[in-house]
């Protein structure tokens, strides 16, 4: 009967896909507890990526599918994040995954892709921090819309407190600069100021920490994504002909250095117009979905060119924040469960096959 059970709960996760992360059931979900009681079939489940507003979604998703076992149905969902990968992160102990949000060339919309992912990530109740690894041209402490001047703060000598605004913590060039100053450094100094801002930040039991990364495929970024421990990347694009050939060198600097790619994320995929509302492809069409089959990686979404976006970013409150029941805030969203999902399949593949179910009759 037991085992009958597993073979049951086993298939049924296997067969059906998470409409949230896209992804079989099996490859994102643990199994906690399964207890019958009586005509009562109790499961609890764990996700690998956070679902606090997704857990309507997925019990809706999930009920009919247990259905055919013939008991009432009583189903727990939970989550909890793992880290994606099987050695500790050296130097940065408190946090589990690292995700590096990069880009092919500058004027993509990646910084703001960036945070928005991350506030995302946040409402659905993980624990989130951002790094500005832009050293040239930080810009998240403009779109937290935190107050110029303001510096962390220091502990014993040498360790930078983050900044925690819109509930994320973060940490950023731009707190030790002034808007005005240019960051006139070569490689190696650029590759040691990220070094000193990840390891020297007092990051607090984060889920995932945003690496906004510089723009483009050179010898810093090279440099940066070898030395610090990312989990995976996410390429910011858009459907242009000229962002995606340098995109593509973006996958391939990252497998170079074996960078799992989590996905693809293709900005400015459309213009909606603002007075009548008809929709074009101003940048091209179909471009990320074609890179995407080309090099085997999962495009996350399409996000439109937006004055909202635009406008929320510069204001302090991008929008995710500014607008979380928005149709675009519905698209960070989607992006950010479906990136996470990718690390979760990740967690779950090197902690082993598809676990021990605990079945109690009561």
């Amino acid at each position: 009967m037991s085992q009958t059970l597993h073979d049951q709960i086993h298939q049924i996760l296997a067969k059906n896909v998470d409409p949230v992360s896209l992804q079989p059931f099996d490859q994102v979900v643990e199994v906690q507890q399964v207890v019958v009681a009586g005509d009562v079939l109790k499961v609890a489940l764990c996700f690998g990526y956070p679902i606090e507003l997704a857990k309507p979604a997925l019990q809706a998703a999930l009920a009919p599918l247990f259905a055919p076992l013939g008991n009432a149905l009583e189903l727990t969902l939970n989550w909890a994040v793992k880290p994606a990968q099987s050695k500790p992160l050296e130097g940065v102990g408190q946090v589990k995954n690292i995700v590096a949000v990069s880009s092919g060339k500058g004027g993509v919309g990646k910084s703001t892709t960036a945070v928005n992912l991350a506030l995302a990530l946040a409402a659905d109740g993980a624990r989130v921090g951002i790094l500005d690894a832009d050293i040239y041209g930080p810009s998240q402490s403009l779109m937290l819309g935190v107050a110029p001047g303001t510096r962390p703060r220091i502990e014993q000598d040498k360790f930078f407190v983050p900044v925690t605004a819109l509930g994320l913590q973060s940490n950023s060039m731009g707190y030790l600069t002034t808007e005005d100053t240019p960051m006139v450094w070569r490689g190696p100094m650029a590759s040691d100021a990220l070094q000193q801002l990840l390891k020297q930040t007092l990051w607090q039991d984060l889920d995932y920490l945003i690496v906004d990364m510089p723009p483009g495929t050179g010898d810093i970024q090279l440099t940066l994504s070898q030395q610090v421990p990312v989990a995976g990347a996410i390429v910011v694009t858009t459907p242009q002909d000229i962002a995606l050939l340098d995109a593509k060198k973006g996958v391939e600097m990252f497998r170079k250095v074996h960078v799992p790619v989590l996905g693809v994320v293709e900005n400015m995929a459309t213009h909606i117009c603002s007075e009548c509302g008809h929709e074009e492809h101003i940048f091209g069409q179909g471009g990320g979905d074609r890179m995407a089959k080309e090099y085997g990686v999962t495009v996350l979404g399409s996000l439109p060119l937006s004055l909202n976006i635009r406008e929320q970013a510069d204001g302090g409150k991008p929008t995710v924040a500014a607008e979380p029941d928005s149709d675009i805030t519905a698209l960070y969203r989607q992006i950010a469960r479906r990136a996470a999902a990718e690390l979760a399949k990740m967690a779950k593949g090197a902690a082993g096959a598809f676990p021990k179910i605990s079945i109690v009759n009561d």
